[in-house]
């Protein structure tokens, strides 16, 4: 990373008191720079669009409506729609704020529901997504056209990132909107601290992911805000893939919880598969994750337990 890049920049980074972004506004904290957060603004709305944007050098959009399969299913709407304005809004105004970058973070869920592993970026436009994340990804895609529209007409400079699912201390352990990781977590300990004999866990386990550890997320974009000046869309990721059943172990065994697991079949698996190529950003901007995913895992237990 490159300190002088920051130097005297003015920098909002929209769901700054977030998951990934509290991370990324600890790491411009060693740098020369005014950051800004945007959680007390309504950025559905244009007039708070309009606000945010002013003066500002770089803009790194993670503010976002987010959940997990289940939240997905009870709120295709209000995730199609809080996402899409979002988007579109900001980087509409922050090209009419003359803004230098923007930087704008879209979801692994915006790929085709049957994509061949590893995820290429240039497969993002094979297919529909899978149905429960479609309306989530679809929005957050959009910043993609958006965003290769307004390099072409007006030069602006806006780049695409698609992170992988990530994972870490911090991450939302609330069971109606989390993601998978932080759900079994919390199930497996408070199991183990109520001693109950058994954990309920949704699908059928044969469904894989990749997981990103969410510190070094926040480095990729850091590097990518500094060096990456391309329309062509990016992922990010750590490159491996695991079931969800081996996850399940996994975390049982790190939480120490001896109960017997019950897979709930009528839950929905979601995406089949879902393992990113990240080799573009490797060749584009240097990033290579660094956690390892036993580590990482542990570190995010360890942080459940003493904060909850």
């Amino acid at each position: 990373m490159n300190p002088k890049f920051w130097k005297d920049k003015k920098v909002l980074v929209t769901g700054g008191k977030g998951f990934l972004g509290s991370y990324i506004m600890e790491m411009l904290k060693d740098f020369d720079v005014e950051t800004f957060g945007s959680n007390e603004h309504d950025l559905i709305l244009l007039e708070e669009c309009k606000k945010v944007v002013q003066n500002k050098d770089i803009i790194i959009h993670l503010a976002a409506e987010v959940g997990g399969i289940g939240y997905n299913r009870e709120n295709p709407a209000r995730l199609f729609y809080d996402n899409m304005m979002m988007g579109v809004q900001l980087i509409h105004e922050s090209y009419k704020a003359k803004v230098s970058k923007f930087i704008a973070i879209g979801t692994i869920c915006a790929y085709p529901k049957h994509t061949p592993v590893p995820f290429k970026e240039d497969y993002l436009w094979n297919g529909y997504p899978e149905e429960t994340n479609a309306p989530y990804g679809l929005a957050k895609k959009m910043m993609l056209v958006q965003s290769q529209a307004y390099r072409r007409q007006y030069g602006f400079n806006s780049i695409f990132l698609l992170p992988v699912n990530l994972y870490g201390p911090r991450d939302n352990f609330n069971p109606k909107s989390s993601h998978v990781i932080p759900a079994i977590i919390k199930k497996m300990v408070d199991a183990k601290r109520s001693k109950s004999d058994k954990v309920n866990v949704w699908g059928t386990g044969k469904a894989s992911r990749e997981f990103l550890y969410v510190e070094d997320c926040a480095k990729a974009i850091i590097l990518a805000t500094e060096k990456y000046n391309k329309s062509k869309p990016v992922n990010i990721g750590a490159g491996f893939e695991i079931t969800i059943k081996d996850l399940v172990e996994k975390i049982k065994n790190i939480v120490g919880f001896e109960g017997k697991l019950e897979w709930d079949s009528s839950k929905p698996d979601g995406q089949p598969r879902r393992m990113l190529d990240t080799s573009r950003a490797n060749e584009e901007f240097g990033f290579k994750s660094e956690t390892s995913f036993d580590d990482g895992l542990k570190k995010t237990v360890e942080w459940y337990e003493e904060n909850y």
